[in-house]
């Protein structure tokens, strides 16, 4: 299990640089986006059972192309989420298009609308469940995805002097209260924070673990996209752009709404390399999403979408703002005098 001391290292080297398998439908996912206004849930986090990565998280990028209908079915608009290759270290071609968007004041509206969503998954224990849910996996150990508000709670307390030891620590463990309250008409999670005393996980609990084992949390993101992937991804994302209508002949062996039931019989293969995207239509300004909204993920889990988090400037990956910098240099030095210091 990685240190408090190595989760602070690495989230402070992660914010000094820039930039940055599917599963079966079950309720494994913790749904507390359902939780009731002003009700409270507890949770534990569980450390990742990837001895590659010392956090207790893993983060995840998607791109939701949207679509006016479907051809030959439904006449409704339509999500299509998609994973964004920067997650697994590659270019995305999605984000290759729309960053000079950002360029343009006119476009900025538009490049928004396709830019990632980042959320992360951990898991652990549902301490307090202020759903009652009727029915829950027999493996207690759930999975939870968070989006940048809650997230920055989580982060934040993470590098708070206060806090001693991880979290995530069998006996000297710390529970984490998630609020849920209203700003405006959309969910608001920033009365969410952690426990004030530490505490040890129950009997239960540790049976549980011994029982069922820790989830490799990577193993729960989408399926890295190959080369043929990749094209299909290309050729919705000019469609998307394009207004035309999501295409299940084309495109829906690989990814499709949530929800949509698809007929095999007569799909069709990605077609040949489409051409350069045309430019963008004259944008229009996207509804605004609140924090998380429940949503299906390409790997059918229900889940939480996160919010855009794009700039409004371009997102460039040599940018690097100074006060970040100075921010990160503070929170090292900060660490290396209380390591000194006991």
């Amino acid at each position: 299990m990685a240190t408090l001391a190595e989760i602070r290292q690495k989230l402070a080297s992660m914010e000094s640089k820039p930039g940055g398998s599917s599963s079966t439908m079950d309720n494994a996912v913790y749904p507390f986006w359902n939780i009731a206004e002003g009700q409270s849930t507890t949770l534990r986090f569980l450390p990742d059972n990837d001895p590659d990565n010392i956090l207790f998280w893993t983060e995840r990028l998607m791109i939701r192309l949207p679509f006016p209908g479907i051809k030959g079915g439904d006449s409704r608009p339509v999500i299509v989420q998609v994973p964004c290759v920067e997650m697994y270290g590659g270019q995305c071609p999605v984000l290759q298009e729309v960053r000079p968007w950002f360029k343009d004041p006119s476009l900025e509206d538009m490049g928004r609308k396709y830019w990632k969503k980042k959320s992360y998954i951990f898991q652990g224990f549902v301490k307090e469940d202020a759903l009652q849910e009727d029915t829950k996996p027999e493996n207690p150990i759930r999975r939870f995805i968070i989006g940048p508000q809650i997230f920055n709670i989580i982060k934040g307390a993470l590098m708070d002097p206060d806090m001693e030891n991880i979290p995530t620590d069998y006996v000297n463990g710390t529970d984490f209260r998630l609020s849920k309250t209203t700003k405006g008409q959309y969910a608001d999670y920033s009365t969410s924070k952690w426990a004030r005393k530490e505490s040890a996980l129950t009997e239960e609990e540790l049976s549980a673990i011994d029982t069922y084992g820790l989830h490799d949390l990577k193993s729960f993101l989408p399926k890295q996209p190959g080369e043929q992937e990749l094209q299909v991804i290309k050729e919705m994302f000019e469609a998307s752009v394009n207004g035309e209508l999501y295409d299940p002949d084309k495109w829906g062996s690989f990814y499709k709404p949530a929800g949509m039931q698809l007929n095999t019989t007569n799909v069709q293969t990605a077609s040949a390399p489409a051409q350069a995207a045309p430019a963008p239509a004259t944008p229009t300004t996207s509804s605004s999403t609140s924090e998380e909204s429940v949503a299906s993920e390409t790997s059918n889990e229900a889940v939480v979408q996160s919010v855009s988090e794009t700039p409004s400037a371009p997102v460039e990956d040599n940018a690097s703002a100074s006060n970040g910098n100075s921010s990160t240099e503070d929170i090292l030095a900060m660490i290396r005098n209380r390591s000194t210091e006991s």
